[in-house]
């Protein structure tokens, strides 16, 4: 599981660092451009983290499943070496995915403009400047891609249900609440993505607006890489014990650093 958090570190960390840092650039400086490269590149690193990120949540569905259902045959169904095998399938998957989108998408001529409606270069928004009647072959692809989607939610859900079904049988109410409280926030944000990153791909152009638009790009972008280190981190004991010493230094050094200025300015006044 360590193996997998890892890596599913890595993939939050490389799709928030895709998109927000140039949209917090553009917020704060007068310039809101982006190169022709530079928005192909977003996009490739973009569908890469988040098609290998999500194909490794359904890894890790799977290696979920086995370690409660079957711990027994666990040391040989999920050796090191599977281990490594579905997080390298994950990763090239998430490269191949990548790679066919981008070409795609930026083989098309464009010639509505040059403004993108949002704070990235969304995949979507792209397409809307195209003319070409080609631009079909990326909306097939991203209806496969939606179906491709649903059918590994659809089987996260089932390891899901396999695993509450034996937490349930579990005799400490203790290990329930503790595998509950783990497994529920994680699938809430997983169909929060799944379910803005389809509609925000496959929606009617008829109830499209910049607003609406944002928020959902947000949602799928921005929310779920952010939470995902909160859901799996905050069950960790050593991590909460070194974020408590480190509140509790910060508000120690706080208040001697106020003390320390009371002090100075009742020395100031008596001079």
């Amino acid at each position: 599981m360590y193996f997998f958090l890892l890596n599913l570190a890595l993939l939050d960390l490389g799709c928030i660092s895709t998109t927000l840092p140039k949209a917090m650039a553009n917020a704060l400086g007068d310039s809101r451009d982006i190169s022709y490269t530079g928005c192909a590149a977003q996009v490739f690193f973009f569908v890469f983290f988040l098609s290998a990120e999500y194909s490794l949540l359904t890894v890790m569905s799977y290696d979920r499943y086995v370690a409660i259902c079957k711990p027994l045959h666990y040391g040989n169904v999920l050796g090191s070496r599977a281990c490594a095998s579905m997080a390298a399938a994950a990763w090239g998957t998430g490269l191949l995915y990548s790679l066919l989108h981008t070409t795609n998408t930026f083989s098309l001529p464009l010639c509505r403009g040059n403004a993108i409606n949002q704070f990235f270069c969304e995949i979507p928004q792209v397409l809307k400047l195209s003319c070409s009647d080609t631009y079909l072959r990326e909306i097939w692809l991203l209806v496969v891609s939606a179906s491709l989607v649903s059918g590994c939610f659809v089987f996260i859900l089932f390891s899901y249900v396999q695993i509450f079904r034996a937490v349930l049988r579990m005799p400490s109410e203790q290990g329930r609440h503790k595998a509950f409280s783990t497994c529920l926030p994680h699938l809430a944000v997983l169909s929060l993505f799944v379910s803005t990153a389809v509609f925000a791909y496959l929606k009617p152009s008829s109830i499209s607006s910049p607003f609406l638009d944002l928020v959902v790009s947000f949602l799928y972008s921005v929310v779920p890489p952010a939470m995902n280190p909160l859901i799996y981190s905050m069950r960790n004991q050593e991590l909460k014990g070194a974020l408590r010493k480190i509140l509790q230094y910060t508000v120690f050094h706080h208040q001697k650093d106020v003390h320390h200025g009371l002090k100075t300015t009742r020395n100031l006044g008596k001079a």
